[in-house]
């Protein structure tokens, strides 16, 4: 008898304990925390992108009276009297909005001092119109008189359609702003990387000094909200700008001066990443380069870049995605120059077409996903560069060569230097260029329009909300998703949930939650407008950074612990408090200043959520901007950039005494 004749066992399935269902139940909670703040506002806003009103003429009938007051004619539908005289053409049937459409204008001859009567009914029961605020429906007509019928009007229909993608394609101004965003976030991330590379280059591969100076300069820009390079440029090289002449008569206002803010605030992330990528380098390639007689260019290109290669491309499909989404520099320096981003500002809350802010939406978001897509991709294909038998990359000095990397970082860092520089001076001069005596009156918020002190007190609120619900959620999502056994369909829709917000700009989440959460059927429409809104748009806009902070430190701990503490049959929650906790600190601290720094700084993703009570400090420096309080607007600006200082200070010396506490075990 073969093997094969054998009959099967019966298939043993592993006894799924109270543990285990407990972190089941977490992963749940937490999707479903995901899935309410970031999938089903997504739907909503898509649902709204191809939703049309259409005003349906061929629903209603009309019949008009001779001045006796008899009705000698048969009721004519107004679709017919439209397609004689021409009120609406094919472009005009699409309503923007809940717009009403008046009956006058399709009988040129009336007065409303006439004896004519009208009679209006509906084909069908579906059929509605208003006259003043009185709804009628159905084929019962309504007779009213001349002075009332101009109070008729019909309301559009919804329906679904691709009219409004058709429109959008079909206005210039509109479709422009796609070629616009792509070009400037191209340029962008050329010019970003390049520089971004070759300062990480010459703090990992030289000797020169001060290499801890120039990451720190290198870091301020995070610190701060992107309008602030964006006021900084004005003062630099606007109409009235100290360097006004450099620009060799070309305007600041425009491509130029989103380019520019636009390398300034995406550098750190850049540097981050490709010194990152530099810093895993194997000496024993450069070795065998030298043994074999290579020139220094010829190894650069065969050694350095290969080995870099991942790093550079996640760092420019990272800039690519910061700068064609960023909303608060182009708002601020890009004068008549339409970007995307600016678009939706525009027509949600200009025009308050809210269909075409989502089709913008949409539109805005193909590349964002697309540039996210690749890098994931690219990602998987990546290799180990640095194993067991490597040696670590000692760069050996060379007096010459170091003066020149060293002359390079110190441009750079004066170039950051001096954005942040320029504001703190706007903020502090009286009023420029005519009074440039030094004065505190910038720092009076409560004399400006923007929301005052309160403004800057409700944006620390937010921080502290953010960084203590965030990590709390992020880490819990992390361990449970990372430590549970099997569940393998539901962790794995988790990690997809989990990874999606990196994807999703700011601009078109907080526009999918005005949809969302302001629709008075959804239950969690009491949290709109308040203060619990603005920290759940904070937390899933910068969730999956987050996720991957605090999984990456998950992943350093041997699964031998889960086993050891199964066999002490001890419970999960007393291995995450005792062991978890404290052997992952360094991430759960990590991760809570992350999200205060970036709810502090964040424009994009609250600025159509926040009200009057809960105004915020980022989005004031927009509001006085458009106001025209510029010094005031750099003044809030540096009021964030100082808190955030101040914050990574406390963060920096708080960790040290905590971890001293929570990492004592190292030291035995």
């Amino acid at each position: 008898m073969s093997v094969s004749d054998v009959a099967p066992g019966p298939r043993i399935r592993e006894k799924v304990g109270r543990d285990a269902w407990i972190q089941r139940g977490f992963i749940l909670i937490i999707a479903l925390y995901l899935i309410i703040s970031l999938a089903l506002p997504l739907y909503a806003m898509l649902s709204k992108a191809f939703e049309v009103n259409i005003y349906q003429l061929d629903q209603f009938t009309i019949a008009v009276s001779s001045e006796d007051g008899t009705f000698p004619d048969l009721p004519r539908n107004l679709a017919d009297i439209n397609a004689e005289i021409g009120v609406l053409g094919p472009d005009d049937m699409t309503a923007s909005g809940d717009g009403r459409l008046s009956l006058t204008p399709f009988f040129p001859d009336f007065s409303f001092r006439s004896p004519v009567k009208y009679r209006i009914a509906g084909v069908d029961d579906s059929a509605v119109f208003l006259v003043g605020s009185e709804r009628h429906s159905g084929k019962v007509p309504v007779e009213v008189d001349s002075n009332t019928f101009r109070k008729v009007v019909i309301r559009p229909l919804k329906a679904h359609g691709f009219q409004n993608f058709a429109r959008y394609f079909s206005t210039p101004s509109l479709f422009q702003s796609i070629g616009n965003s792509v070009m400037i976030a191209l340029v962008s991330t050329v010019i970003t990387v390049t520089l971004a590379f070759w300062f990480a280059y010459a703090i990992s591969r030289s000797c020169m000094r001060f290499k801890g100076f120039f990451r720190l300069v290198a870091m301020l820009p995070i610190l701060v909200p992107s309008l602030l390079p964006g006021i900084a440029l004005v003062y630099l090289f606007g109409n009235q700008g100290i360097l006004k002449s450099f620009l060799l008569g070309h305007s600041i206002y425009g491509p130029i001066g989103i380019v520019i803010g636009s390398v300034f605030f995406t550098f750190p992330h850049a540097m981050l990443i490709i010194g990152t990528a530099l810093s895993i380098s194997d000496a024993r390639l450069y070795e065998a380069a030298v043994s074999l007689r290579a020139s220094r260019w010829r190894t650069f290109w065969t050694v350095t870049i290969p080995g870099a290669r991942y790093g550079l491309i996640s760092a420019a499909f990272v800039v690519f995605n910061l700068v064609i989404t960023d909303f608060g520099l182009p708002k601020v320096i890009g004068g008549q120059f339409n970007v995307l981003a600016v678009d939706i500002y525009k027509q949600v809350i200009g025009q308050q077409n809210f269909e075409m802010g989502a089709v913008v939406s949409v539109i805005l978001l193909l590349p964002a996903v697309l540039a996210f897509a690749i890098d994931r991709q690219v990602q998987k294909r990546q290799i180990a560069g640095l194993t067991a038998r490597s040696v670590v990359f000692e760069p050996k000095p060379n007096r010459r060569v170091d003066l020149m990397w060293f002359g390079y970082c110190a441009v750079v860092a004066v170039f950051i230097v001096g954005i942040i520089g320029i504001c703190q001076m706007a903020a502090l001069i009286k009023f420029w260029p005519y009074d440039l005596n030094l004065s505190l009156n910038n720092y009076n918020f409560n004399r400006m329009d923007g929301g005052g002190w309160s403004a800057y007190g409700n944006s620390i609120k937010l921080g502290l909300l953010t960084a203590i619900v965030g990590t709390v959620v992020v880490f819990l999502g992390a361990y449970m998703v990372e430590k549970t056994k099997g569940f393998h369909r539901a962790r794995a829709l988790f990690q997809m949930l989990a990874m999606l917000p990196m994807a999703i700009p700011g601009m078109v989440l907080g526009l999918a939650y005005i949809f969302f959460f302001n629709n008075p059927d959804n239950p969690l429409n009491l949290i709109y407008g308040t203060m619990a809104i603005l920290v759940v748009s904070t937390v899933t806009h910068f969730y999956t950074v987050s996720h991957l902070t605090a999984v990456t430190a998950l992943k350093q701990m041997d699964v031998e612990f889960e086993s050891v503490a199964a066999s002490l049959k001890q419970p999960f929650t007393k291995l995450f408090r005792q062991v978890t906790v404290p052997v992952c600190m360094p991430a759960i601290l990590n991760i809570s200043i992350y999200l205060f720094v970036n709810a502090m700084t964040t424009v994009s993703a609250v600025v159509f959520l926040y009200s009057t009570d809960t105004a915020l400090a980022s989005v004031a420096v927009l509001n006085m901007d458009d106001a025209g309080d510029i010094a005031p607007a750099a003044a809030m600006g540096m009021m964030i950039f100082y808190t955030n200082a101040g914050a990574r200070l406390l963060h920096s010396l708080g960790s040290k005494l905590i971890l001293k506490r929570s990492e004592a075990w190292r030291r035995r």
